[in-house]
Protein backbone atom coordinates (compact mmCIF):
# COMPACT_ATOMS: atom_id res chain seq x y z
CA UNK A 1 0.00 0.00 0.00
CA UNK A 2 1.29 3.47 -0.31
CA UNK A 3 0.78 6.40 1.44
CA UNK A 4 0.89 10.10 0.47
CA UNK A 5 2.48 12.52 2.70
CA UNK A 6 2.63 16.06 2.12
CA UNK A 7 4.58 18.58 4.91
CA UNK A 8 4.55 21.69 3.65
CA UNK A 9 5.18 21.83 0.16
CA UNK A 10 6.63 18.80 0.03
CA UNK A 11 5.06 15.57 -0.81
CA UNK A 12 6.23 11.54 -1.03
CA UNK A 13 5.14 8.05 -1.02
CA UNK A 14 5.69 5.51 1.24
CA UNK A 15 5.22 2.01 0.34
CA UNK A 16 4.19 -0.59 2.94
CA UNK A 17 4.52 -3.44 1.79
CA UNK A 18 1.13 -5.52 2.04
CA UNK A 19 3.35 -8.17 4.07
CA UNK A 20 4.36 -5.36 6.63
CA UNK A 21 0.83 -5.06 7.38
CA UNK A 22 0.39 -8.51 8.29
CA UNK A 23 3.64 -9.18 10.21
CA UNK A 24 3.18 -6.18 12.00
CA UNK A 25 0.01 -6.84 13.96
CA UNK A 26 1.32 -7.53 17.12
CA UNK A 27 3.57 -4.17 17.11
CA UNK A 28 0.91 -2.33 16.04
CA UNK A 29 -1.33 -4.14 18.94
CA UNK A 30 1.34 -3.38 21.34
CA UNK A 31 1.76 0.79 20.32
CA UNK A 32 -2.01 0.61 20.74
CA UNK A 33 -1.59 -0.57 24.43
CA UNK A 34 0.91 2.06 25.26
CA UNK A 35 -1.47 4.79 23.33
CA UNK A 36 -4.05 3.36 25.76
CA UNK A 37 -2.49 5.08 28.69
CA UNK A 38 -3.02 8.82 26.54
CA UNK A 39 -0.74 10.49 24.04
CA UNK A 40 0.34 14.07 23.96
CA UNK A 41 -1.04 15.94 20.62
CA UNK A 42 1.36 19.10 21.32
CA UNK A 43 0.12 20.94 24.13
CA UNK A 44 -2.68 18.68 24.86
CA UNK A 45 -2.58 15.50 26.88
CA UNK A 46 -5.44 13.01 25.32
CA UNK A 47 -6.41 10.79 28.41
CA UNK A 48 -8.47 8.08 26.16
CA UNK A 49 -7.61 8.84 22.48
CA UNK A 50 -9.86 8.31 19.66
CA UNK A 51 -8.85 6.49 16.11
CA UNK A 52 -7.75 9.83 14.90
CA UNK A 53 -6.11 10.80 17.68
CA UNK A 54 -3.78 7.54 17.70
CA UNK A 55 -3.51 8.05 14.31
CA UNK A 56 -2.26 12.16 14.50
CA UNK A 57 0.49 10.72 16.94
CA UNK A 58 1.86 8.39 14.71
CA UNK A 59 1.73 10.96 11.79
CA UNK A 60 3.50 13.13 14.18
CA UNK A 61 6.02 10.50 14.62
CA UNK A 62 6.27 9.95 10.37
CA UNK A 63 7.60 13.39 10.99
CA UNK A 64 10.12 12.68 13.08
CA UNK A 65 11.11 9.74 11.07
CA UNK A 66 11.50 11.87 7.80
CA UNK A 67 13.28 14.59 8.98
CA UNK A 68 15.54 12.07 11.22
CA UNK A 69 15.91 9.52 7.81
CA UNK A 70 14.95 7.03 10.29
CA UNK A 71 13.44 4.41 7.00
CA UNK A 72 11.91 1.76 10.05
CA UNK A 73 10.18 4.51 12.20
CA UNK A 74 8.45 5.68 9.07
CA UNK A 75 7.52 2.34 7.65
CA UNK A 76 6.20 1.23 10.91
CA UNK A 77 4.34 4.69 11.63
CA UNK A 78 2.85 5.03 8.17
CA UNK A 79 1.95 0.98 8.57
CA UNK A 80 0.04 1.93 11.89
CA UNK A 81 -2.18 4.30 10.09
CA UNK A 82 -2.65 2.08 6.82
CA UNK A 83 -3.51 -0.44 9.04
CA UNK A 84 -6.01 1.10 11.59
CA UNK A 85 -7.73 3.53 8.93
CA UNK A 86 -7.10 1.62 5.29
CA UNK A 87 -9.21 4.16 3.61
CA UNK A 88 -6.45 6.68 3.92
CA UNK A 89 -4.68 7.38 1.09
CA UNK A 90 -2.91 10.90 1.76
CA UNK A 91 -2.23 12.55 5.55
CA UNK A 92 -0.94 16.21 5.79
CA UNK A 93 1.55 16.51 8.62
CA UNK A 94 1.49 19.72 10.25
CA UNK A 95 4.99 21.07 10.89
CA UNK A 96 4.33 23.43 13.66
CA UNK A 97 4.30 21.57 16.14
CA UNK A 98 0.40 20.87 16.52
CA UNK A 99 -0.22 16.96 15.83
CA UNK A 100 -4.23 17.78 16.67
CA UNK A 101 -3.62 19.44 13.26
CA UNK A 102 -2.68 16.35 11.19
CA UNK A 103 -5.32 15.51 8.56
CA UNK A 104 -5.93 12.66 6.90
CA UNK A 105 -7.50 12.00 3.29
Amino acid sequence: MELNIIVDEYSMNITVPDDFLESSKASFDRLDGTMDQGVQLGQEWVTVPRQLQRCQAAADKLLTALETNNEGLAILSAGYILSRMPEVKRVWIDNSGEPGENRFE
